[in-house]
């Protein structure tokens, strides 16, 4: 479990650092649908670390408060089942 955790959340946040390298050469993004199924699978708090080390998604309100809501869920999850 613990390393499927690490895992989905470095693959996160390579997803996550990649849109934004796409965002600044204005090519074609990642679909905010597969960050959030990322998150959903576990890859919350990757996706979080991204943001807030690209300074990415973070004006976006679902991005802002319920990225780090789902973290804490997927992190108790992790907690409870390991």
């Amino acid at each position: 479990m613990l390393i499927y955790f690490i895992l989905i959340n470095l693959v996160s946040y390579m997803v996550m650092g990649n849109d934004k390298r796409k965002a600044k050469q204005g090519k074609w993004r990642i679909r905010e649908s597969t960050l959030w199924l990322l998150a959903l699978i576990g890859g919350a708090v990757g996706n979080w670390v991204a943001m807030q080390t690209y300074r990415h998604k973070t004006k976006h309100l679902s991005f802002k408060y319920g990225m780090p809501v789902l973290a804490l869920i997927d992190l108790g999850l992790l907690v409870y089942f390991s």
